[in-house]
């Protein structure tokens, strides 16, 4: 998920150093992104950072590309604008933006204007207190009771009691993340949610800031029911990921172990029935005592059982095939180095 190797210095086209990179996906959003940038603006402009907004288009179809160009030709100075051939998705919308920024701090947000600006000075202030991320929370959201709310509150606690990440709201785009953080990061199918629990499983300080939740005002929503059980399944690969990312034959291995026993305990089985306790006659009544164990289904598990082992085996042996390849032809390495002291340290 991270590299080790640290990144490099960034900066903008004129050499001058960005501190903050603001990043919006954005899909069929004509009627937010310009309001949302006079926000960003009026919020950022008069700090001292320099900062950078990356507004990265998800193949919309209604007129947000114009709206977007538009902004880029106002604002040159702040404003980078993408825009992706089709309509991948969030996450990679968001991939991208990560791929473009160049700033020591990172804050994702939605470009619907849920997400307030007026947020980001206290996220960063936040982060400024030692922390590596700071993730927002939606404490009043203001979004659908049912539809929503209530499938978004079981999903978070899910979430939180399996990952040990004690997060109140993975759901909300709007986080601040060290560069450091997200170094090598790559993101597929919903995990832009789940950045903190990778981070905090990589020794990363995470902590939470409740934000401001706005409701609508132009566009629909992209969002729906359906989006949980996403969310969900990612949640299983994640955990995975987790225990057994570096050692795969441990989790296939021991199901086809388990699944050999079980063939084993099968095969024991037909012996007992056949010589040591064949089918009483006081069964006649359920058809058995006519049977033989040939009869009864333990041959049939007893061969399932013995390919589905074997077949587990072999799919951890060309796990682990992969996971090798993965870390050694990228020189990737299993751990984050956060730190090296050497020499005599100074007093």
């Amino acid at each position: 998920m991270t590299s080790s190797q640290p990144p490099e210095s960034p900066s903008t086209s004129n050499g001058s150093k960005v501190d903050l990179s603001v990043l919006i996906p954005v899909y069929n959003e004509v009627d937010n992104v310009g309001p949302l940038h006079e926000e960003l603006d009026a919020v950022l402009r008069p700090t001292s950072r320099r900062y950078e907004l990356i507004f990265v288009d998800d193949g919309s179809t209604d007129g947000t590309v114009a709206a977007l160009e538009a902004i880029q030709a106002r604002d040159p100075e702040h404003v980078r604008a993408a825009f992706l051939w089709r309509n991948c998705g969030q996450t990679a919308a968001l991939s991208a933006a990560l791929d473009l920024a160049q700033g020591d701090v990172l804050v994702p947000m939605d470009g619907d204007r849920q997400n307030d600006p007026a947020d980001i000075p206290k996220l960063l202030e936040t982060l400024e207190k030692g922390y590596d991320v700071v993730s927002g929370w939606r404490r009043n959201r203001q979004d659908a009771f049912v539809s929503r709310k209530i499938p978004s509150k079981i999903a978070n606690r899910l979430v939180a009691r399996i990952s040990g990440v004690p997060l109140h709201d993975f759901g909300c785009t709007m986080k601040a993340y060290r560069r450091r953080v997200l170094a090598g990061v790559r993101l597929y199918g919903e995990m832009h949610r789940f950045i903190p629990i990778f981070a905090a499983w990589q020794g990363a300080r995470v902590t939470e800031q409740v934000v401001n939740h706005r409701a609508r005002t132009a566009g629909k929503t992209k969002y729906g029911l359906g989006r949980t059980f996403n969310v969900v399944l990612d949640l299983i690969l994640i955990r995975f990921l987790q225990k057994y990312s570096q050692r795969p034959i441990h989790f296939f291995g021991r199901f086809g172990l388990w699944s050999f026993a079980l063939g084993i305990g099968c095969c024991f089985a037909m012996v007992y029935y056949k010589y040591v306790f064949p089918w009483p006659a006081s069964l006649w009544w359920s058809g058995l005592a006519s049977k033989t164990f040939i009869e009864t289904p333990l041959p049939s598990l007893a061969v399932m059982f013995f390919l589905a082992g074997g077949m587990s085996i072999l799919l951890g042996v060309q796990s682990e095939l992969i996971m090798r390849t993965y870390y050694e032809s990228q020189s990737k390495t299993t751990y984050l180095l956060r730190e090296v002291r050497q020499g005599e340290q100074p007093e």
